[in-house]
This record gives structure tokens, sequence and C-alpha cells, in this order.
């Protein structure tokens, strides 16, 4: 009797952030194939006999080529065995889900999608700026950055299409994305916001306008994973990140220096200090580079019992 393949989304970055559903697949699981992305920790929810896979995949290069997943699920299912595929967010929104759906019924085999929360509305929540606020934002509209083959995304199509963008996959390329939405319409002072590894203890949130965001983000090594947030709503992140309780107990916020509190300081930026502290195991997560001077602020949130 043929096996099931559970497409179960890990949610944005924090275990606990899991659905219900998602950790009752794993609990029965037989084989485990899991992303770079997937919270480690829901490796525990398996039996200790099920087996780990990793497949995951890091920007430029990946464990095991799709395909090669895509016949690892249906090969396992043939054979009977309950098959979970953890992948983080949502296994539908930018996460090839819809192909390894499409694997299974080629080939007959049984399968169930799992919804996940998707860093593309948790990581600007996490962060404390909401994608939609009366007098501020209507709409949204989610985009990726770049593709899954390097391919450049014709972001002047979307550019103007709601009152907030959300840019995934957006820190490799945060330079020319930034520049792509100005050309297209997008005004340089907008507010915007990048969100890197949400919901975890190493969130790192820089704040800054469209124009001047990739070289705040530059200045504090921020990289991939992260989302990028455009329009009105970025500007609430310090006010709401101030009571936002971080689920992961450590945060760090970054503004531009003098703007902390909505205001901007004209200190010329050779008398500027460079406040950054780095936190967070590196060696668990990215190497980081020694700070450099810069004209951004990082307040670290910390609620941790």
């Amino acid at each position: 009797m043929s096996g099931t393949v559970y497409l179960v989304g890990a949610g944005p970055g924090h275990p606990k952030l899991i659905t219900l559903r998602g950790a009752e697949v794993l609990a029965e699981a037989d084989v485990v194939v899991y992303d770079r992305l997937a919270p480690p920790a829901l490796l525990e929810l398996a039996p200790a006999h099920a087996e780990r896979v990793y497949v995951g995949k890091e920007p430029g290069r990946s464990a095991m080529p799709q395909e090669e997943i895509e016949a690892l699920l249906v090969e396992r299912a043939e054979q009977g065995q309950t098959v979970v595929r953890l992948k983080g967010g949502d296994p539908f929104v930018f996460g090839r889900g819809g192909e390894e759906a499409l694997a299974c019924v080629r080939a007959g085999v049984r399968f169930e999608v799992v919804p996940g929360v998707t860093s593309a509305v948790a990581a600007p929540a996490l962060a404390g700026i909401p994608l939609t606020h009366r007098g501020l934002a209507t709409s949204f509209t989610v985009v990726t950055a770049s593709t899954a083959h390097g391919d450049e995304v014709d972001l002047a199509r979307v550019a103007n299409a709601a009152d907030t963008l959300v840019l995934l996959m957006a820190a490799g390329r945060l330079a020319e994305t930034c520049e792509a939405l100005i050309a297209a319409g997008r005004p340089p002072e907008e507010p915007a916001a990048i969100i890197q590894w949400a919901g975890t203890p190493e969130q790192r949130t820089v704040v800054g306008t469209l124009a001047e965001l990739p070289a705040l983000a530059a200045a504090v090594s921020i990289g991939p994973p992260a989302t990028l947030v455009v329009g009105a709503v970025a500007a609430l992140a310090h006010d709401l990140s101030r009571q936002n309780e971080p689920i992961a107990g450590l945060v760090a916020f970054v503004t531009p220096k003098g703007r902390e509190h909505g205001r901007v300081d004209h200190e010329p930026e050779d008398q500027q200090r460079d406040h950054v502290k780095q936190q967070g195991d590196p060696s668990k997560r990215h190497a980081r580079s020694s700070p450099r001077r810069s004209s951004a602020t990082v307040h670290e949130i910390d609620r941790r019992p």
C-alpha cells in the first residue's frame, strides 16, 4: 500500500510557529525531507527511528537538485512510508511545493498540503510592521526579488501595484532591487525595511528610506535570508517593535543614526559613532564581517526571562 507525502510549512523561523497539523504529521513520519530554513528543533518532533534527509537550498547552490527531491518523495511513498517534506514558510509560497505536489499526482501518490505561516507576512509582523494599516495601506503585494535560477525579475510590473510591497529573497541583490523600484516610480524617500532571520534569536531589522536602505543594510552585514518591505507602514517598525514581545527573546533593530525617535540628526557622518552590536552564534547561521562605520544605530530588545 502506498504511503502519503505531507508537504508541510515549517513557518518563518521559530519552531513554535509551526501549525498543530504540521506537528502532528511530523510525529507520524517515517522520513523527514527538510530544507535549510526549517527550524532544526522541529526534527525532534519526528520519531527517533525516522530518517532525516537534508536537501537544503542556499543562494546559488543546493544539496540536492529539485528533480531528485521529487523523485525521493515519490520513491519513499511508493515504499509505503509516511513522508514529511518540511520547508520554511509555506510550501506553496515560493517553496516549489506545487512542483512536488504535481510529481505526486503524476506518480499516483497521495499527498496532503499542510499550510505554514509565510515569512511574507510573519517577518514584517515580528518586526512590528503591519502590512495594512488604516490611513497608510489598504493593499500589499508579495513578489520574489530573485528566481531559483538567478534570473532577473521584472519589478516594474509590480512596483506600484499596491501600497505595501513585500519582496522575498531580496538580500542578495538589495541595491539593484531598490534602484529598480525607484526607477519604476516608488519615491526614493519612501520608508523601507529589511528583516533578517525573522523569528530567530538573530533577527535584525534595518529601517530607512528606499534610497538609503542598501547602504544601511550593508553597514551591518545584512544577508540572506531576509524580507524587504517597502511602503509607509515600514515607518511604524520602531514604535511597534518596542512593545512587540519577540518570540525568540532577542532582536536587534537598526535605524539611521539620529532618527531613533522620528527625528533626523544632521550630525556630520565623520562625527557619527558606530553603535552596531553583534549577537548570536555566527557558526550556527552565517558569518558576519566586523562592523563598519555607518550612520546606523542598533537597538537590542531583550525580554528573555
